[in-house]
């Protein structure tokens, strides 16, 4: 579906607020927020306090994780009367590992604009200034509190050539970051904290440095791991044990064969070939 963002049409705004800095908050978010007729938020005390700042006076309604179909429907009542709408998280870019997703999917699925804003997010400044390769990344967000089966989220990651880039809890960072050195080894890596605040910090080194410098860590923090920087040297492996390698990750027999036929620059039937042989 074709849409364009600014026809004059209801629609939903997507607003990030600060982090942390007041000061980091875009004039143009500010001047939204002052056209919208209602604001759809996280915490309506948090999203209170923002808009006191600013002197901004609207209308709040809820919108959380656990009320956030009911959300939906009262967004999409309000744009069908004409009214623009704002959403906000508490804190950075919404849907980014907080609500939002649902109502976003709702209001496109009937027909109405979404429009998001550029602005703040934790994830790009800690991943600008770990020091460790920013391109490709992958946000993750955050891992299951699990140990068991954040380590097989982990594991299935370890291959992922990509920096990583994970939210977690102060109460969680030691285990998490311990999961991480048991699935990834000693890898380079950064924990970032209060970002954009007055008591941002940032610990570079390896994880295992990392772990070691934990004690007493409060706040708000983003994890930054190194990719998978192993070489795959497929000249020195058979192509059996090339196709073993895809079938261990998951894939079924034909997607291997074709990824092997990629990697390697050699037709799938000889890949077909070589592999039922070896079978």
């Amino acid at each position: 579906m074709n849409q364009r963002s600014y026809d004059n049409s209801p629609s939903l705004y997507l607003i990030p607020t600060p982090i942390g800095n007041m000061e980091d908050i875009t004039f143009r978010a500010i001047n939204i927020l002052k056209k919208v007729d209602v604001i759809l938020c996280e915490d309506t005390r948090v999203t209170g306090q923002l808009l006191k700042h600013f002197d901004i006076k609207k209308k709040m309604i809820s919108c959380e994780d656990h009320n956030e179909s009911k959300a939906k429907e009262v967004a999409l009542d309000l744009l069908k009367l004409g009214k623009n709408i704002g959403l906000l998280t508490d804190r950075g870019t919404p849907i980014i590992s907080d609500p939002g997703y649902k109502v976003v999917q709702f209001v496109i699925e009937n027909g109405f604009n979404v429009i998001s804003l550029p602005g703040p997010t934790a994830f790009v400044p800690a991943l600008t200034m770990s020091g460790i390769a920013p391109s490709p990344f992958m946000f993750y967000g955050f891992l299951n509190s699990k140990a068991s089966k954040r380590e097989k989220e982990l594991a299935n990651l370890k291959k992922e050539k990509a920096t990583l880039i994970f939210y977690e809890a102060p109460h969680r960072i030691k285990d998490t970051m311990q999961s991480i050195f048991n699935v990834f080894g000693n890898r380079d890596a950064c924990l970032c904290r209060e970002i954009s605040k007055l008591y941002e910090e940032v610990i570079r080194g390896k994880v295992n440095d990392i772990i070691n410098n934990l004690d007493n860590i409060k706040g708000e923090l983003v994890i930054v791991v190194e990719g998978n920087t192993d070489v795959d040297n497929f000249e020195n492996m058979s192509i059996l044990e090339h196709m073993n390698l895809y079938l261990e990750d998951g894939m079924t027999e034909k997607e291997a064969m074709k990824k092997v036929a990629h990697d390697r620059k050699i037709p799938k039937s000889e890949v077909y070939k070589e592999f039922h042989i070896g079978k």
